[in-house]
């Protein structure tokens, strides 16, 4: 890999490790009490091994069959997590190859992924989202129906639940705060001491500020790095 991409990716990485230690620090925890997911849905083959050689263990992929393809070239002791929605007809691929779900939306989702769990003999730490915007656009449970969820996921033998998540509108920092501030009052309410997976690129701090034990970060760290030669061929 050219080392000017290794160079710039530990810089940024660096960068967004001091930011979201600020921002624990205002909220009165410890940087260390959020993970960070380095979401590489998007980098050349050179960049995710870039990451590997800064010391990322958490990765994030979008997608389920990518994924699947990454994990079988990668090294082994890496955390895999899908941070974007399942389809339930994939649940089985996922729980197969993800250790973190962090997009389950649906109490009939939360059904599958337990049975496919059940099947495989595999433990995957579960979200559940909730859409906390109320925007037509975003997945997730609507607040009523996360208790019922909730309920559910009390249950689960071999699936694990971890937490909420959310998405923030884009592109409005006052709504993206507002949505993190709601799922934190929802956890708080419904499920005490449970995760929360909120935040990414643009909103990251903010999610931190509000509560964030889990941020999801990809194109503030890979957007634009040099690949290899062959890989941009």
């Amino acid at each position: 890999m050219p080392q000017a991409t290794a160079t710039a990716l530990s810089a940024r990485l660096l960068e967004v490790r001091r930011a979201i230690d600020r921002a624990a620090r205002a909220s009165g925890r410890r940087g260390d009490a959020v993970a960070l997911v380095v979401v590489t849905k998007s980098a050349a083959p050179g960049i995710f091994a870039a990451a590997l050689d800064a010391g990322v263990t958490d990765v994030g992929e979008s997608r389920v069959q990518a994924g699947v393809q990454r994990r079988a070239q990668a090294p082994e002791g890496l955390r895999w997590h899908l941070v974007g929605s399942l389809q339930s007809n994939k649940a089985r691929a996922a729980v197969a190859a993800f250790d973190v779900l962090h997009g389950i939306d649906s109490a009939a989702l939360l059904e599958r992924v337990e049975r496919a769990a059940a099947e495989l003999s595999r433990h995957p730490e579960l979200y559940l989202q909730v859409n906390t915007s109320g925007e037509a656009s975003k997945h997730g449970l609507s607040p009523a129906a996360l208790p019922e969820a909730l309920a559910l996921a009390a249950g689960l033998r071999h699936a694990r639940f971890a937490g909420l998540m959310t998405m923030a509108p884009a592109g409005d920092p006052l709504a993206a705060r507002a949505a993190f501030a709601a799922l934190r009052s929802l956890r708080d309410q419904l499920a005490p001491g449970a995760g929360l997976s909120m935040g990414m690129s643009d909103d990251f701090a903010a999610a931190v500020e509000e509560g964030s034990t889990c941020v999801r970060i990809g194109r503030r760290l890979v957007a634009g790095l040099p690949a290899s030669e062959s890989e941009r061929a």
